[in-house]
């Protein structure tokens, strides 16, 4: 039932986003007695779970605002420099809903959750300074590898730059410190590399999704801030300060499935060149079958990298730790060496994060 995958979604931003919750318990009692909310999500009634359709509609909600066509609205919404009123937000969302309506059921129709979140920048650049490190021991290299990047899932591709992200640990700032986007890492513990005295070269970028979003484009920055909770203003200036540097730095992300992407990425190692895979919270969203392909890919790829030309895997995703909890880990595997290592945990959206290097198994 559709009002029931709502109330699933506002309960995943109880604590994180009052006024997300609040506009999706009222538009879940709205779907229940037949109201506009019925018919702003028309023809979404079977859609599955995954799919998300609640936070879709507060996506098309929030878009509005963004465009300035919906200021009663706004006032309630900080990232448009509102306020939250809780007990009158769905009273002033009402009138919203009923003069945009076919205009949002088209819109969540045709759109998918996407929040490429950049916060998650900051595991991977720990994760990636381990792996080139990680690398050079096992080739007797006295200088880390250099690293062509991959990342399946990338959506806009704003993970696609962090060597280009300044990072703040304690009073120590890592990284690009002239980079419009500064993460403060959040981080407990360290990687187990000195990164003081590492720098991390990329050689090649490249990403591909089944969406791909053009930040170079307005209508890609609204889609991806769309779908930031709107009273969670570090994530959404976070957001936009990596368009910002996405702006200045461009990655293009081509339209692929990721197995057969990657097909075409992994077909010829390069020597002194450490091929790093990576992926944030996409494997949920695969199937079946493009999960099983993804491996046998990848293990191709594998049984051709050398101790000069290796490979690894570094991805930051949820892991089942209890029948109703997950864990956020990032994990990472290296070959050739059998190196597999899960390196810490953190917040989904990468912010903060613990390191603890233990086996992965």
């Amino acid at each position: 039932m559709l009002a029931e995958l709502f109330l699933d979604a506002a309960a995943i931003c109880r604590e994180h986003s009052p006024l997300t919750h609040t506009l999706l318990v009222s538009a879940a009692d709205d779907l229940t007695r037949g109201g506009i909310t019925a018919k702003v999500m028309a023809g979404s009634e079977c859609d599955r779970g995954g799919t998300v359709p609640g936070l879709r509609f507060a996506g098309a909600l929030h878009r509005l605002v963004l465009e300035g066509r919906a200021p009663t609205l706004a006032a309630h919404y900080p990232s448009a420099g509102g306020r939250p009123h809780l007990p009158t937000l769905w009273q002033d969302a009402l009138p919203v809903l009923d003069e945009h309506a076919d205009e949002l059921r088209a819109l969540i129709a045709s759109t998918v959750v996407q929040t490429n979140e950049p916060g998650r920048s900051a595991p991977l650049f720990g994760g990636l300074h381990t792996a080139t490190h990680l690398a050079a021991e096992a080739a007797g290299r006295r200088t880390p590898f250099c690293v062509k990047l991959l990342e399946v899932g990338a959506s806009g591709g704003l993970n696609l730059r962090p060597h280009r992200v300044a990072y703040r640990v304690g009073d120590t700032v890592l990284g690009d410190p002239g980079s419009p986007l500064v993460l403060d890492a959040g981080w407990t513990g360290r990687p187990p590399v000195d990164l003081a005295h590492q720098h991390l070269r990329l050689v090649g970028r490249a990403g591909c999704d089944l969406n791909p979003v053009d930040v170079s484009t307005e209508d890609g920055r609204l889609h991806l801030s769309s779908f930031v909770w709107a009273d969670q203003l570090p994530r959404f200036r976070r957001l936009q300060a990596a368009l910002d540097l996405a702006l200045l730095d461009p990655v293009p992300v081509r339209r692929a499935a990721g197995p057969e992407w990657l097909v075409d990425q992994l077909a010829r190692p390069e020597r002194d060149v450490l091929t790093v895979v990576w992926h944030s919270v996409v494997w949920q969203y695969a199937s079946p079958a493009d999960r099983a392909m993804g491996r046998a890919v990848l293990a191709d790829a594998a049984a051709r990298a050398t101790p000069m030309a290796p490979l690894a895997l570094l991805v930051f995703e949820p892991r089942r730790t209890h029948p109703d909890r997950y864990e956020f880990q990032l994990l990472l595997r290296l070959w050739p060496g059998g190196v597999s290592l899960r390196l810490g945990s953190g917040a989904g959206h990468g912010i903060p994060f613990e390191w603890h290097t233990r086996p992965w198994v």
